[in-house]
C-alpha cells in the first residue's frame, strides 16, 4: 500500500508558530539517522504574517503533522497486512498439502478397504466351501456310522446264531455218537434196501416231523391272531353294546320326562275342560232362565198382532215386548198430560174465585 503525498501550502513553510524540526524519514517505522541531526534546520517565523494567516498556518501544520501520523499508522498496518498476508499464504499452502496428503491417505485407505473387502469375500466364499465340505463329510460320516452300527448289529446277530447253532450241535453231537454205533451194532440190510440206510429214514422222518411242526407253529399262530382278531371284536361289541345301552337309557329317561310331561298336561287340560264345562252349565242353566223370563214376559205383554204365542221365536217375543213396553210409556205420557192439564185448569178456575171473592168484598168495604 502506498502513500499519499503531502499538500502543497501556500507561503514559506517556515512561517509557523512554533519551531518544526524537518526529518528526512517520515514512517515512524524508519529509525533515525544520527548523521541528520547535524543537518536539522530551525525555521522561526516571519513577522511580516499576518495572525489570521499564522493560525491558517498553524492549522496546515497540524493537519500535516495528523497526516503523516495516519499515514505511518497505515503503512505500519499495511506492513501488518503483509506479514499476516503472508502468514496466511503459509497456512492456505500448508493446508494444501495437508490436503493432498489427506486424499492421498484417503486413496490408500480406500484401496486397502477394498482389499480388505476382496480378501473378506475370498474368505467367506472360502468359508461357505469349507462348511459344504464339512457338511458334506459329517453326513456321509453319519451314513458310515449308521452302516458300522447296522453291520456291527448284524454280526452281533451272527455271532449269538452261531453260538447258538454251536451249542446246539454240541448238545446233538450225542445223538450223532449215538447213531452212529448203532449203525456199526446194526446188521447189514437187504439187498433191495442198500441204497437207503437207516440214518437216511430217521432223517427224512426228522425233516418230515420238523416241517409237520413248523406247518403246527403257523397254523398256531394264525388261530393266535384270529383269536386275538375274535376277541378284539367282542371287546368293540361290547363297548358298542355298553354305548347303545347307555342311549337307550338315556332315550328312555327323556321319553319318560316326556311322558310325565304330557301326563300333567292332559291333566291340565282336563282341569280346564272341566272347568269349561262347569262355567257352560251356569251359561246354559242362565240362558234358560232368560228363556223361562222373556216366555213370562211374552205372555204377559202379549199382543194379538204378532201371532200365537207357541210358535213365535225368541226375538219376536222381545220384540213384542218393546212394543208393548213402548205403547204403555206412550200412554202414561199422555195421561200425565192430562192429569197436568186438568190441575193447570182446577187451579186457575181456584184463583178466579178468589179475585171474584176479593172483588166483591173490597166493594162491601167500598160501600
Amino acid at each position: 500500500m502506498t502513500t499519499t503525498p503531502l499538500p502543497v501550502l501556500d507561503g514559506d513553510s517556515c512561517s509557523k508558530l512554533q519551531m518544526e524540526e524537518r526529518v528526512k524519514n517520515v514512517f515512524v517505522t524508519q529509525p533515525e539517522d544520527p548523521r541528520d541531526r547535524k543537518k536539522k534546520k530551525m525555521c522561526i517565523p516571519g513577522t511580516t504574517e499576518t495572525s489570521s494567516k499564522l493560525l491558517e498556518a498553524g492549522v496546515k501544520a497540524l493537519k500535516r503533522t495528523l497526516i503523516a501520523r495516519k499515514q505511518a499508522e497505515l503503512h505500519e498496518l499495511d506492513v501488518q497486512l503483509a506479514l499476516k498476508t503472508q502468514d496466511f499464504r503459509s497456512c492456505m499452502e500448508a493446508l494444501a498439502n495437508r490436503r493432498s496428503e489427506l486424499e492421498t491417505q484417503q486413496q490408500q485407505t480406500k484401496e486397502e478397504e477394498m482389499k480388505f473387502e476382496k480378501f473378506v469375500a475370498e474368505k467367506e466364499v472360502k468359508r461357505q466351501r469349507a462348511l459344504k465340505q464339512c457338511e458334506a463329510t459329517l453326513e456321509q460320516n453319519i451314513l458310515k456310522q449308521r452302516q458300522i452300527e447296522d453291520l456291527t448289529e448284524q454280526l452281533t446277530k451272527l455271532q449269538t446264531r452261531r453260538h447258538i447253532v454251536k451249542q446246539r450241535t454240541e448238545k446233538n453231537k450225542i445223538y450223532e455218537d449215538y447213531l452212529m454205533k448203532t449203525l456199526d451194532r446194526l446188521p447189514s440190510l437187504p439187498r433191495h434196501n442198500s441204497s437207503e440206510s437207516l440214518a437216511m429214514l430217521i432223517i427224512r422222518r426228522h425233516e418230515t416231523l420238523s416241517f409237520t411242526h413248523q406247518e403246527l407253529l403257523q397254523r398256531l399262530r394264525r388261530m393266535q391272531a384270529e383269536v386275538e382278531r375274535q376277541w378284539r371284536q367282542l371287546q368293540n361289541m361290547k363297548q358298542q353294546h355298553s354305548t347303545a345301552t347307555l342311549m337307550s337309557s338315556k332315550e328312555l329317561s327323556e321319553l319318560h320326562s316326556e311322558l310325565e310331561s304330557l301326563k300333567e298336561k292332559n291333566r291340565q287340560v282336563e282341569v280346564n275342560l272341566v272347568m269349561k264345562r262347569g262355567v257352560s252349565r251356569e251359561k246354559v242353566e242362565e240362558v234358560g232362565k232368560l228363556l223361562m223370563a222373556v216366555n213370562n214376559l211374552a205372555q204377559e205383554c202379549y199382543i194379538p198382532e204378532f201371532g200365537p204365542l207357541e210358535g213365535m221365536s225368541v226375538l219376536t217375543m222381545m220384540d213384542m215386548v218393546k212394543e208393548f213396553v213402548l205403547d204403555k210409556a206412550d200412554t202414561e205420557k199422555r195421561l200425565r198430560k192430562l192429569e197436568s192439564c186438568s190441575t193447570a185448569t182446577l187451579t186457575d178456575k181456584r184463583w178466579r174465585k178468589s179475585q171474584k171473592s176479593i172483588g166483591s168484598k173490597t166493594q162491601i168495604k167500598s160501600s
